[in-house]
């Protein structure tokens, strides 16, 4: 069984989702002409074939729930699915598949009100099988009578604004943040067990943003317009996003994120990050306290920053995808900080997901240049099939 791959987890996301709009005008001589309708998007079972549990979801949510299975368990497409036949019962993983999704909307919906509480990850841990048994700790368990670590004092803490104040601050300020239009990097992609690809990463104000990875078998391509956005790798359609990857993609693309972020959630709070004490939530990263300001807000997944406690850098975001099984989370590191128009721009992120983690590293970088709004446009939809 073949372990879930960097190059499986972008196969992944290649699976096109078209959206029908159709709209129905009676013309008839001497009569009123009816409303025009306005109908939502395909649901799961019209788009696909052989849907059983996912019955009722947005099609464009269906690919986003199998890469949450898949990252629960560590596994890749083919492990439940044969190959160029998805719609095939063939393999008894997808059928004991459906039966542990059916169980765990079961349980979500007679023991915790219908949330997602339970998910695939609850048990399996990224493991094929479920985790049952309880794992021994590395460290080393506090001695009997040993002094407890006193947590830190929340009144202690610092504002959630004012650190967001100082981030932005650091940055370089909201005005010369705000006078950056554009930015184009060039750069290089380190990935795939070491091997080094180019990658050139364009952004333009307000919200659009396209990256490039030259990849040996071609260009794979995360892109966002500023409403909607699209994955594609060498040799597939498309993948358009859902509304939840729009949402995420639209941070990526924001080129003044420093000052819009304290209106992205109506709630912010603080973690003391201390890092030694593993019950906190913060992290040292790359050697550097961190203070963890997390954003929420009913009914939308969280968003969490990770500030250096000295300088007030951003250097780790953690967004998540929200899918019919549960959350999908991507974590950006930033590193490599440098000057440019009075606006200090990490040079270096390292972007992970489960079972997936590349680095791209800018080497050239140009802002307030002419990008061409035709970068953005999203590829047409492949031609339908000729009837038989």
């Amino acid at each position: 069984m073949k372990r879930h791959s960097a190059a499986g987890w972008l196969a992944s996301f290649c699976t096109i989702l078209l959206f029908a709009f159709v709209a129905f005008l009676d013309a008839r001589a001497q009569a009123p002409a009816p409303a025009q309708s306005t109908p939502g998007p395909k649901l799961a079972e019209q788009q696909f074939k052989n849907i059983q549990v996912l019955k009722g979801i947005p099609a464009d949510q269906l690919i986003p729930a199998m890469q949450f299975i898949a990252a629960s368990l560590g596994v890749e497409c083919e492990f439940c699915h044969v190959r160029e036949k998805m719609d095939s019962d063939d393999k008894k993983p997808k059928k004991i598949a459906r039966q542990m999704m059916t169980m765990m909307f079961e349980i979500n919906a007679d023991d915790f009100d219908s949330r997602l509480q339970v998910t695939c990850f609850t048990c399996h841990r990224g493991a094929e099988m479920p985790v049952s048994i309880p794992l021994i700790k590395e460290e080393e368990a506090t001695a009997p009578g040993a002094e407890a670590k006193k947590p830190v004092e929340n009144s202690a803490l610092p504002k959630p604004e004012d650190l967001l104040d100082k981030y932005l601050a650091a940055v370089g300020g909201a005005s010369a943040v705000e006078k950056i239009t554009s930015r184009v990097q060039k750069g290089k992609l380190l990935a795939f067990g070491g091997q080094t690809f180019p990658a050139e990463v364009y952004t333009k104000a307000p919200d659009k943003r396209i990256s490039y990875m030259h990849l040996q078998g071609g260009d794979s391509i995360t892109a966002f317009d500023g409403q909607r956005g699209w994955l594609s790798v060498p040799g597939r359609p498309a993948h358009m996003m859902s509304a939840s990857e729009n949402d995420s993609a639209r941070l990526d693309a924001d080129l003044r994120f420093p000052v819009h972020v304290k209106n992205l959630y109506p709630k912010f709070t603080v973690e003391p990050g201390d890092p030694g004490d593993p019950g906190q939530k913060s992290e040292k990263i790359d050697g550097h306290d961190t203070y963890l300001v997390e954003g929420t807000a009913e009914g939308r997944p969280p968003l969490r920053l990770y500030l250096d406690k000295q300088t007030g850098l951003l250097l780790r975001l953690v967004k998540y995808a929200q899918t019919p099984l549960g959350l999908l989370p991507t974590q950006i590191d930033y590193a490599d900080y440098r000057e440019a128009d009075s606006v200090k721009v990490p040079f270096r992120w390292t972007l992970a997901r489960p079972g997936n983690r590349f680095t791209i590293q800018v080497e050239d970088m140009k802002q307030n240049v002419p990008v061409d709004d035709g970068k953005f446009t999203p590829p047409p939809p492949p031609p339908a099939a000729a009837p038989h």
